[in-house]
């Protein structure tokens, strides 16, 4: 290296000298022939001095050409010794990172190749509508197999336990079927709405609303809303405003998980508003309110339903719809962040024999994201006649048939459920959860009925269960589950039944 520098150096000054000594020919030649005296001292002096500046520059391009080359030698003479340094370094640390590296470089090419597919999977998908604005077909498509050491009210989805043997079985009749749109702006608010079905109507559901006595196929949810910065009109067929937290289970879809179990659920008509703001950046604050249809309770003696007539119900007998509203604060960035709620709701109800009566309830939710993937959350209430709510013992009253309208009493209900995940990553989470429903026992045993182990004389149902929920990718979600249920009447011995059931979903 250091040769290579040298002979560049002189290659440069070598290249110099013969414009050094075509510069003294010149001076030389006009010397011999420049004019004599006569043409005039002061012009030789002139010329002579521009030749002396010229050739002085040239000589200081020659210097300045010889520090830039000592400087080109000093930086590669310090490039060298950092070569020959970093040869030194061990090896195997170099192939370390040259393996991190190339780790990180597949992950990026698979997760590339995933959102592809997804993308693809997306245009081939596409629904179009009569309006044109944009529609997806979603749902997921769900087999759950089960066994009960016990006789429930419902195999394939228990919720309370009655005197008699078990069953097994299987069942694909909690597949969800949803429509989602997307339209117009409205009065400066973005417009959408959805509708969810599933196969899990049937005529024993009774008189809850969304039940289809026609046949399997039921209509669950529906939403329709405009949404502002802060603000949100809307209408839905949904659990009640005032309980907005559920448990989560995959074996527990066509009635939600807990439910007649301290899970006030019952998807009732609602049409109301909503405010959130943020009084602080890490905290917000939001307040809902709605007047709702509250539904019945399913009928608690046998009767033929008929296709010609639906009648009314208690709530829409008394002509008045009920109210309801939760206020709530919660983290306004994170929609599985804190959040702690207090609601209330208010309806009058007429039975057309027996009078009117009120129904209330008083609520309290919460969720609250702790370390390490933990999470606890849960509701409790207190109220009277919230049969139509999924609670109340299946029931908003009671009375003797032999008194009639002067013994009709409306029993004092309380309860809740409160659950513990675990979330390990994004794939595997476990949840335990416990609920309970609490009807006044004192107050429904002068009105039991003779038939044992009949839901009339239902005074408290608890569940106890626990599950483990594993997606293996983002489409397909397996799941097992326990749930221990204990129901206690009035006039006869608390029946329990195990359950254990096993789920397989396919979302699309």
């Amino acid at each position: 290296m250091s040769f290579g520098q040298s002979r560049a150096a002189s290659c440069s000054r070598e290249s110099l000298r013969p414009r050094l000594m075509a510069a003294w020919a010149v001076l030389c030649a006009l010397a011999l022939v420049w004019p004599r005296p006569a043409q005039g001292q002061q012009e030789l002096r002139d010329k002579v001095r521009q030749l002396n500046d010229a050739m002085n520059r040239v000589q200081q391009q020659i210097e300045d050409s010889q520090q830039q080359l000592k400087a080109l030698q000093s930086q590669l003479a310090a490039l060298q010794r950092e070569t020959e340094g970093a040869e030194a370094l061990p090896v195997p640390d170099a192939e370390h990172g040259a393996a991190q590296l190339a780790a990180a470089v597949d992950e990026l090419r698979e997760r590339q190749t995933m959102a592809e597919s997804q993308i693809a999977t997306e245009e081939q998908t596409k629904v179009e509508s009569e309006s044109k604005y944009p529609l997806k077909l979603s749902g997921m498509i769900l087999m759950n197999g089960f066994v009960n050491t016990g006789k429930v009210d419902s195999a394939p989805n228990p919720a309370v336990a009655l005197e008699g043997p078990g069953s097994t079985g299987a069942s694909v009749r909690q597949t969800v079927l949803g429509l989602d749109a997307r339209g117009p702006r409205l009065f400066g608010a973005r417009s959408h709405a959805d509708i969810r079905f599933d196969f899990d109507g049937a005529i024993t559901s009774g008189s809850t609303y969304g039940a289809d006595v026609f046949g399997l196929a039921r209509l669950r949810t529906a939403h329709a809303d405009l949404s502002w910065e802060h603000a949100q009109a809307f209408f839905s067929l949904d659990r009640p405003v005032l309980s907005p937290l559920a448990p989560d289970s995959l074996t527990a879809v066509g009635v939600p998980a807990l439910a007649w179990s301290g899970n006030l659920w019952s998807w009732s008509p609602q049409f109301g508003a909503g405010y959130e703001a943020m009084p602080r950046p890490s905290v917000g604050v939001g307040i809902k309110a709605a007047l709702i249809d509250v539904a019945d309770p399913p009928a608690l003696f046998n009767s033929s339903p008929s296709t010609a007539y639906t009648p009314p119900s208690t709530a829409e007998q008394s002509r008045w719809p009920g109210v309801e509203a939760e206020f709530e604060i919660l983290d306004p960035h994170n929609g599985e962040g804190a959040q702690v709620g207090v609601g209330g709701l208010f309806a009058s109800h007429r039975a057309s024999t027996l009078g009117t009566f009120k129904s209330w309830a008083g609520t309290l939710s919460f969720r609250l994201p702790m370390k390490r993937g933990m999470q606890i959350s849960g509701s409790a209430y207190r109220g009277q006649a919230l049969g139509g709510l999924g609670g109340g013992a299946y029931k908003d009253y009671v009375y003797s048939p032999s008194e009639g309208a002067e013994s009709l009493r409306v029993p004092d209900d309380a309860g809740g459920w409160g659950q513990w995940k675990q979330r390990f990553n994004q794939r595997l989470e476990f949840n335990g959860a416990f609920g309970i429903d609490n009807v006044s026992a004192h107050q429904l045993r002068p009105y039991a009925v003779a038939t044992a182990g009949s839901l009339y004389n239902l005074a408290r149902n608890r569940t106890f269960t626990a599950n483990a929920i594993y997606s293996p990718s983002a489409y397909v979600l397996l799941s097992l589950e326990f749930r221990h249920i204990l129901s206690s009447f009035v006039n006869s011995p608390t029946q329990t039944s195990d359950v254990i059931g096993i789920a397989a979903g396919y979302k699309f």
